[in-house]
């Protein structure tokens, strides 16, 4: 439970952390789940648990066995170090996920528009984005690109934003993305470096925040959403380009993909929890893997999210 607390775990990586075998984790996780205090997601071979306690939860023995345990690590000594050195191990394999990632955008960065085609043509794509996001000179606004990758859709709508900000944690990437936008005026683009979790910007800095074909990467899509609620003004808008929910096994294992895609459900939940209020999706069927393009508005009644740290 404590685990979970902190991030979303396959049993393979819970088992990894307990050093217990993973037939023992299933079994007490399958206890934990019939109690209703974590909750199951399948995505294709793969199932990711996550805590299903909250302050108002049901059971109320949930939100009970929560405090207990909070108050267990800071009375007992032998407990607080056992929850250290667990959390020591999941940061080890947060670290492996991250490393797994950059490995493949360093391996991959001069091609990165060539794999990209593997989710079909961006054209109609990014002139479905274009159309969603009603594009007119400066009416994006301050523009924070997250994942920029090479560059390519800051390069799309800078036209239609009064400043991007191009942010990417890998160097290879944003050195491929500065020789592409060197044309562009001079002041109208920031090449930032850093992480999708930890955004290096004030809150309510930016008008319009987009992820094109990244949120896949993230381990824990609800901690990068809520950061970007962070970072958008009241009435600022996200668009969250991505795939459909799918099977592709291979997408993980050999592209670095942490979500094999999203169902409408699933981002219109992550989207309301971090303070945006939903719109109509938009679907763009390819031949084996469909790209939806989902948006929504930075709630003015929604409380500004703390900034995350994880």
């Amino acid at each position: 439970m404590r685990l979970l607390a902190h991030m979303e775990l396959s049993v393979g990586e819970l088992a990894q952390v307990l050093g217990q075998s993973q037939p023992r984790v299933s079994r007490h996780v399958r206890i934990l789940c019939d109690a209703g205090l974590s909750e199951r997601r399948k995505e294709g071979s793969w199932v990711f648990l996550r805590s299903a306690v909250g302050e108002s939860s049901e059971p109320a023995m949930g939100a009970a066995a929560a405090r207990l345990l909070t108050i267990a690590e800071r009375d007992d000594p032998e407990f607080a170090h056992r929850c250290k050195d667990d959390r020591r191990h999941l940061a080890t394999i947060r670290e492996a996920r991250e490393a797994n990632a950059q490995a493949y955008f360093a391996r991959h960065a001069p091609e990165w528009d060539t794999l990209r085609q593997l989710h079909g043509a961006d054209e109609p794509v990014e002139a479905a984005l274009i159309k969603a996001l009603g594009c007119a000179p400066a009416s994006l606004g301050a523009l924070l690109d997250v994942g920029t990758g090479t560059g390519r859709m800051a390069e799309l709508l800078a036209d239609s934003a009064e400043h991007v900000t191009a942010l990417d944690r890998n160097p290879e990437m944003l050195q491929i993305a500065r020789a592409r936008l060197q044309s562009l005026p001079a002041g109208k683009v920031d090449l930032v470096r850093g992480d999708f979790t930890e955004l290096p910007f004030e809150a309510g800095q930016f008008d319009t925040v987009l992820f094109h074909q990244v949120l896949h990467f993230a381990p824990s899509p609800g901690t990068v959403l809520t950061e970007a609620a962070r970072v958008t003004r009241v009435g600022g808008r996200i668009a969250v380009v991505d795939l459909a929910a799918h099977e592709r096994e291979e997408l993980r294992e050999r592209h670095a993909h942490a979500r094999l895609g999203f169902s409408d459900e699933q981002i219109a939940k992550l989207m309301t929890d971090a303070g945006f209020a939903p719109e109509s999706p938009i679907e763009l069927p390819g031949d084996t893997l469909t790209v939806k393009i989902w948006t929504a508005t930075r709630g003015a009644m929604a409380p500004a999210p703390a900034k995350a740290t994880a």
